[in-house]
This record gives structure tokens, C-alpha cells and sequence, in this order.
């Protein structure tokens, strides 16, 4: 099982939950879902989600996923990081916790 993660809020999660899927504005916006590797979650929850409030960490079983998952050049960060191309789905998602 080949795991990634995608930070987001605790309500954002719990509205996909209500409704059957998630996304998010990247996904209009660019075309993917911005996910992380394990050593780059902390990077992203710093650069990114600094004073944020009730921010959960999703953990998600690519072998779940049904739709395109492709590594990605940041120019930003300078690494490779995972990009869900569509809807994530919750049965993908095998943990959230908090961060």
C-alpha cells in the first residue's frame, strides 16, 4: 500500500463527507488535488497552514484511488509532490488525524 497525504480543514473533510466526494479550489483552478509525501507534510503544514485552525492530515491508499495520480515538479519547493487528477473519494482515505 503506497500512502500519500493532503492537508485540509476538519469542515472542509466532514462537507466531503456529506457529500460523497472532495475537491478543492486547485482542482478548478489547475486541474489536481495537492497532496504530499510523508517527509513533506510538515514543509506544507508550516508554509502553507500556518495559524490555520482545526487542520486534519488525510491519509490515502493510492491503490484506492480511481482517478489519475501524477508526481509533479514544484518550482516553489523544489520537489516532486503527488497531485490527485480529480475527486479524492473517501473510501481512498484510510486515517485522518489532526496536525
Amino acid at each position: 500500500m503506497a500512502l500519500i497525504y493532503h492537508i485540509t480543514t476538519e469542515d472542509a473533510w466532514e462537507k466531503a463527507a456529506g457529500q460523497g466526494f472532495y475537491e478543492t479550489p486547485s482542482l478548478q483552478d489547475e486541474g489536481f488535488i495537492h497532496c504530499t509525501h510523508a517527509h513533506q507534510t510538515q514543509l506544507v503544514l508550516e508554509k502553507y497552514f500556518k495559524g490555520v485552525k482545526d487542520v486534519v492530515i488525510l491519509t490515502i491508499d493510492t491503490e484506492k484511488l480511481d482517478v489519475l495520480l501524477i508526481e509533479d515538479w514544484s518550482p516553489t519547493l523544489q520537489d516532486h509532490f503527488p497531485h490527485i487528477y480529480g475527486y479524492l473519494f473517501p473510501g481512498a482515505v484510510v486515517a485522518i488525524k489532526r496536525a
